[in-house]
């Protein structure tokens, strides 16, 4: 059988923040939490905050106000796994499952930024957690996915 590849696609982590799954504050369950940035220099983004359980639907400036809970995290006896959002956690399952794991030949240069992938702990990366991961992670999947 063919080894499992994974190829780094440089994303970093600001790119899955836009679109997060958090628990809703009023009713315990998942809810959409959506980002907008503004184009224009020195304004803040706004957020809404979105549940379809129970209709809360907020808009805020700023998200310090309310701190949210992120839907995709479990513990594990070696740490969190979390995710913002399915995009995000497909990239880290990914991951885990790969039993080859390449990048590009120009990730060891210092002018370039360290990718989400390589900023990952030692424990999600070492081979011996990976089944242990991977069942955490198809338990959050299917956290969003089963109704």
């Amino acid at each position: 059988m063919a080894p499992v590849r994974f190829y780094d696609t440089r994303e970093e982590l600001h790119q899955y923040t836009d679109s997060v799954l958090v628990r809703c504050p009023r009713c315990d369950r998942l809810a959409h939490r959506e980002t907008h940035r503004s184009k224009a220099a020195g304004e803040t983004s706004r957020w809404r905050v979105i549940c379809r359980s129970c209709g809360l639907s907020w808009a805020r400036w700023t998200p310090d106000k309310c701190p949210l809970t992120l839907w995709l995290q479990a513990d594990t006896r070696h740490g969190t796994v979390w995710a913002y959002n399915l995009e995000h956690l497909t990239l880290l399952r990914d991951f885990v499952a790969a039993d080859l794991r390449e990048h590009a030949p120009w990730y060891e240069h210092e002018h370039r930024r360290m990718t989400l992938v390589a900023r990952l702990p030692a424990w999600l990366k070492s081979a011996k957690n990976r089944p242990e991961i991977l069942r955490t992670i198809d338990r959050l999947r299917a956290s969003v996915t089963t109704p």
